[in-house]
């Protein structure tokens, strides 16, 4: 089992890597998280014309026909430069339900303008502290929509809502909701991360169009393909953490030296370190299981998830720890990484229920022998 990317795969994060540092710098971040707009249309823009937002979509669909690898490396580059742009939800999230759930008809008039940057998707999971498929109040009857889902991440951003609702026999399904049309009402939410905005939307009978393939399985599929992913946007932004620490242990001084030379400090450095590559390998494997379609991919999304938030709380608590006392000011980078972090963690539970999800897994086998 070969973990490693090829030749194509490296020229793809290289050239993300470029054209992602041309726009979505560390200024970039702090100018959203001080402005009022947080969504970097300017980098969005960049990705469709680059033709990155089309990457596991085929060619008929307007896309290059590309995977959940390339997905994963689009995801890490992302989290690495913090980009403020919906890429978990649009192409993590509504573009694998689409493709799996959704009709022809619907999968023709979306995937084309997601590809070139013209329709965003949020995913509407969320509601009164719970996730989806566990938590939903949200009712469809006779294909009108009624309930509240908050946070919504892009939602004020967005012109369509994945949402997650039960059907008139109380079974939760997704539905697709145009967000401009009537009985719909968008109320800005303030996020911990501002990068990435998020929004209550009320539907009061809304028009909707359910996703016939969509059940409580394909929306915890989606959702651990969606960990999966987030992981590698988690390890980008962690290993960036880390960089900009460790070089900043370099330049400080303290006593007549650099801080870095203090054992303690190495020692903090290098457990961040450790932390991050074991994500990795675990975010490999999860990578591995979703492009290939193995059966364990339900214990490897939460693997990759577990580790992967121990990863990112980990470093970006000690990168403001060990940058000192600039470290918790507001124009300094280290609290963008944490605040990131933080905000990834909400969209997607936290790591208990992760846990129990994957003790849940690991137990099934045994119920069945016993």
């Amino acid at each position: 089992m070969n973990f490693g990317f090829s030749d194509e795969q490296d020229t793809i994060r290289e050239t993300l890597s470029r054209m992602l540092g041309d726009h979505a710098t560390l200024e970039v971040a702090h100018n959203r998280l001080d402005g009022a707009e947080g969504f970097d249309t300017a980098t969005w823009s960049a990705l469709a014309d680059g033709g990155w937002l089309g990457l596991a979509m085929s060619e008929a669909e307007g896309g290059s026909g590309m995977g959940a690898v390339e997905l994963a490396i689009l995801a890490e580059e992302i989290g690495r430069c913090l980009a403020a742009v919906p890429y978990l939800p649009v192409l993590c999230m509504a573009v694998p339900a689409l493709q799996s759930a959704g009709t022809q008809g619907q999968r023709t008039s979306l995937l084309p303008g997601i590809a070139k940057g013209r329709t965003i998707i949020a995913t509407a999971l969320a509601e009164g502290g719970g996730l989806a498929p566990d938590t939903v109040s949200a009712k469809v009857v006779q294909d009108r929509l009624s309930g509240q889902k908050a946070p919504v991440t892009f939602g004020a951003e967005a012109t369509h809502a994945l949402v997650a609702a039960t059907d008139e026999e109380d079974t939760p399904r997704l539905y697709l909701a145009d967000l401009s049309a009537s009985g719909v009402t968008i109320g800005a939410l303030d996020p911990i991360d501002r990068t990435r905005p998020a929004a209550r939307i009320d539907f009061d009978n809304a028009p909707v169009e359910l996703l016939p393939g969509s059940d409580p399985a394909a929306i915890q599929r989606m959702l651990d393909g969606a960990a999966v992913l987030a992981a590698f946007e988690q390890i980008g932004l962690a290993e960036r953490a880390l960089a900009l620490t460790t070089a900043y242990a370099g330049e400080r001084h303290a006593f007549g030296r650099p801080i870095g030379g203090f054992q303690a400090v190495k020692h903090r450095l290098a457990d961040m370190f450790a932390k991050i590559e074991l994500a990795r390998s675990n975010a490999f494997f999860g990578a591995w299981a979703l492009a290939s379609g193995d059966s364990r991919l339900p214990e490897a999304a939460a693997v990759a998830r577990l580790t992967a938030l121990d990863a990112v709380q980990f470093t970006t608590e000690e990168s403001i720890q060990l940058h000192g006392g600039i470290g918790f000011t507001w124009a300094a980078d280290p609290h963008l990484f944490l605040r990131r972090g933080w905000q990834l963690k909400a969209e997607l539970g936290p790591a208990d229920m992760w846990r129990e999800r994957l003790l849940g897994h690991l137990a099934t086998p045994l119920r069945a022998a016993s």
